[in-house]
């Protein structure tokens, strides 16, 4: 089921998070050379994330992460490219392994409402008792 956004349909499977996290991105260029150059992410996903990175890469491209964190390696394929205005590449990527838990964290359920922000407590709160002050007669 598609979440309506203020804009238009939403299309991720699970919500994306503000999360840096440095990465190591493994790939090749056009010209079949291959690099190796640290990114960092700018928002993550349990289905992938987008990573501000240098070289130019094309939509399905296949590159390997490694997560420095906790060294472990993942392929993703790349879905999306956009220069941002100060130049910097926006790469947006899809894990290829649907189980995979690359930034070990939980991510909500699909289709889960956010929580309500100001929402009333479960409970009720404990009364406080009244202070009454003692009037002191003048001597």
């Amino acid at each position: 089921m598609r979440t309506l956004h203020f804009r238009s349909v939403e299309r991720r499977r699970t919500v994306r998070v503000t999360l840096c996290v440095d990465l190591i991105v493994q790939g090749s260029t056009e010209n079949n050379g291959a690099f190796k150059i640290k990114a960092r992410t700018l928002s993550v996903s349990r289905h992938g994330g987008m990573m501000v990175m240098d070289p130019e890469v094309a939509m399905g491209q296949k590159l390997v992460l490694i997560n420095m964190n906790s060294g472990e390696k993942a392929e993703c394929q790349v879905v999306a490219t956009k220069t941002a205005r100060d130049g910097k590449r926006h790469i947006g990527f899809k894990f290829m392994s649907a189980e995979l838990n690359f930034w070990k964290m939980c991510f909500p359920a699909a289709g889960a409402k956010p929580l309500l922000r100001g929402a009333r407590p479960h409970f009720d709160p404990v009364p406080v008792p009244k202070l009454t002050v003692l009037a002191r007669s003048p001597n």
